[in-house]
């Protein structure tokens, strides 16, 4: 069974960085595409960027473009978010998901099949 664990979540100033990871454990690592998703008290989950099996191609919320990068290492087993410039609108719980089915641009919470836990990262003004 596909397990998935987030680290790196925190406090942090606005205008700031966190770099988050998730650890990949009980199947092929490269059979999954990835994805990090986040949720707000209050509101539904929402995709925040999404990575091809191999890392070839990379899929980013209008929200978080050109501030964060999800990138891959099939070898370790971990996929990450590195978050710049963070605003008090980023604060939410992220969530690490895993999918074997290709990866699509428009990616929904529904369209993946495991999920983390969920690190909290809090933005303050």
């Amino acid at each position: 069974q596909v397990q998935l664990a987030e680290s790196g979540g925190g406090l942090v100033q606005a205008g700031g960085s966190l770099r988050l990871s998730c650890a990949f454990s009980g199947d092929t690592f490269s059979s999954y595409a990835m994805g990090w998703f986040r949720q707000a008290p209050g509101k539904e989950r929402e995709f925040v960027a999404a990575i091809t099996k191999s890392g070839g191609t990379t899929y980013y919320a209008d929200s978080v473009k050109d501030r964060f990068t999800i990138s891959r290492d099939n070898a370790e087993n971990t996929v990450n978010l590195q978050m710049n410039s963070l605003q008090p609108d980023d604060t939410a719980s992220y969530y690490c998901a895993a999918t074997p089915r290709p990866l699509r641009r428009t990616v929904s919470a529904g369209y993946m099949d495991f999920w983390g836990k969920g690190t909290l990262v809090t933005v303050s003004s």
